[in-house]
């Protein structure tokens, strides 16, 4: 087995910033003269981008005191005075006092109407950012898990390793019980024959039925990531495993055949 292929885990724990100093320096002084390993690095380094998180809110509105000033600014202004024999002719209507007063309480209306639909845009664009947030503050939880999981000395870690052959094909298993979060990197899996995928399980320490942790298809390079899997709660685990089986799984107990089982640290 080559030293990149060995430093499989590493390198996934260094993309997310685990390792201590003296396992990063050694890993650093490696990435200068591994071009193979480097590669690897920053493919993994895009995979775990997608935990980033990003902010982008729409502009405000424009102000409703500009409206009223423009509305304003947009009123005609009352003539100089008329001669009196022209002022008696248009006596009827400004008697009524329709330019002074109707052509004010116009725009009015129009300035009513302006901040109706600013506070209607003002609604919906709040109603965004909430939803917005809400989502963001989801993902940076969950973020925050898979780091918590990552770096708590007492999660529980399996090795995984080939059974019957030599070990090539490698996994790790990162498992907290008391949140139910578990991890699991693979390197070197073979590729999977047609109508088959890997399954993921997790053997309980009370002997009960083993259960299943996620199905996963690896890359090109036979990688592989699972984050937590949906499991039931407060499940001490004494093992791991991963099996082949058909394309829609076992789920309830496995059937096909070990690919790497797991060996306590």
């Amino acid at each position: 087995m080559s030293v990149h292929e060995q430093l499989a885990e590493e390198l996934a724990l260094y993309a997310l910033g685990a390792l201590d100093d003296a396992e990063r320096q050694k890993l650093e002084k490696h990435l200068e003269e591994c071009v193979s390993c480097r590669r690897e690095l920053e493919l993994l380094r895009g995979d775990l981008s997608l935990l980033a998180l990003t902010t982008a809110g729409p502009q405000p509105p424009a102000r409703a005191r500009q409206r009223l000033i423009s509305a304003i600014a947009a009123e005609p202004r009352l003539p100089a005075a008329a001669p009196a024999s022209e002022r008696q002719q248009r006596s009827w209507w400004t008697a009524s006092g329709w330019p002074a007063l109707g052509w004010a309480a116009v725009g009015l209306v129009l300035v009513g109407i302006g901040l109706l639909w600013q506070n209607s845009t003002l609604h919906q664009n709040l109603a965004s950012l909430r939803a917005q947030f809400a989502d963001q503050g989801s993902k940076l939880e969950q973020a925050n898990q898979t780091v918590a999981t990552l770096l708590d000395p007492e999660a529980m870690k399996i090795e995984l390793v080939a059974v019957g052959n030599k070990p090539q094909p490698r996994g790790k298993a990162i498992y907290q019980r008391r949140n139910r979060n578990l991890i699991f990197f693979a390197s070197n899996l073979p590729p999977l024959p047609a109508e088959k995928i890997y399954e993921l399980w997790l053997f309980p320490a009370n002997g009960r039925a083993p259960i299943a942790a996620g199905l996963f298809k690896p890359d090109a390079r036979g990688s592989a990531t699972v984050v937590n899997p949906p499991l039931p709660a407060d499940v001490e685990a004494k093992n791991f495993a991963v099996t082949l089986e058909p394309e829609s799984g076992s789920h309830e107990s496995p059937r096909g055949t070990p690919v790497i089982v797991g060996v306590g640290e």
